[in-house]
């Protein structure tokens, strides 16, 4: 037994220290010059290693600080051109007529100015200036396309868009028909359909297809109609905006709500 092989156990125990010794006694079984190169080879991969493990690290970090201050540098950036633009209208008037100029006080003004804008549209001396000066724009070659779409999407915004009132509720619905493809509709009105088997309640559910004045009608029932919890007005500026003001999350509901 003491001349024989060494039991499996041991041997495969042994195979790892072999294994070490082995690659050791390569190395140094090398001439000096490539003994060199393989020490600086392995060098010189531990330090790729070491350099992409850090430079991985400050690349996620770097995407970190980035994801938290872009929204807010976007946030006060918009609002404070926001408040230049408007304050810009008026500040000259200002400084012409009293000489002085404070910050503010233009944009203060130009709120004013737009609510007595308002006011004066809700006339009837307003929409009748409204409507001609409509029907002047739309007779401008160019003016008139930039204008329509401008008010495409200060329509889906305004309390007195008759659009807005005739769309009794947003709705989701299967569109087209196949399952898990959904589109969002608004219920316009409702009929009954009369047939052999008896009377059926048919929704006229519209689904804008450009813009908000142009799109399908159908006609479903109860079942495959979808409510949730957006308004008519959350519904249009989804619509408007291509998707991009739909909320975090829909719910559903099994009733119309009340608005």
């Amino acid at each position: 037994m003491a001349g024989g092989a060494p039991p499996g156990g041991l041997s495969a125990l042994a195979s790892p220290s072999r294994g070490s010794e082995g690659s050791l006694l390569d190395i140094e079984s090398l001439s000096p010059r490539a003994r060199a190169q393989a020490v600086m080879r392995r060098s010189h991969s531990a330090t790729e290693a070491a350099q992409s493990i850090f430079a991985s690290y400050i690349s996620r970090r770097f995407m970190s600080g980035c994801a938290v201050l872009l929204p807010i540098v976007l946030t006060v950036y918009v609002m404070w051109w926001f408040l230049e633009f408007f304050d810009g209208f008026f500040s000259p008037l200002y400084d012409f007529l009293f000489g002085f100029h404070v910050f503010g006080l233009g944009f203060m003004t130009t709120m004013l100015f737009v609510f007595g804008v308002g006011v004066f549209t809700s006339t009837w001396l307003g929409s009748v200036s409204i409507g001609m000066g409509e029907y002047i724009i739309k007779r401008v070659p160019l003016v008139k396309h930039i204008y329509s779409a401008a008010k495409q999407v200060s329509a889906a915004v305004s309390p007195d868009n008759e659009a807005t009132n005739s769309f009794r509720e947003c709705v989701i619905i299967r569109h087209p028909r196949r399952d898990g493809e959904f589109a969002f509709a608004f219920i316009t009105g409702q009929t009954t359909l009369q047939t052999d088997e008896g009377e059926q309640t048919l929704f006229c559910c519209y689904v804008p297809t450009n813009h908000v004045y142009v799109g399908d009608i159908f006609l479903l029932g109860e079942k495959d109609i979808i409510r949730n919890n957006l308004s008519v007005r959350e519904g249009l500026e989804i619509v408007v905006s291509v998707g991009m003001a739909v909320p975090d999350k829909i719910v559903a509901h099994s009733r119309p709500l009340k608005r």
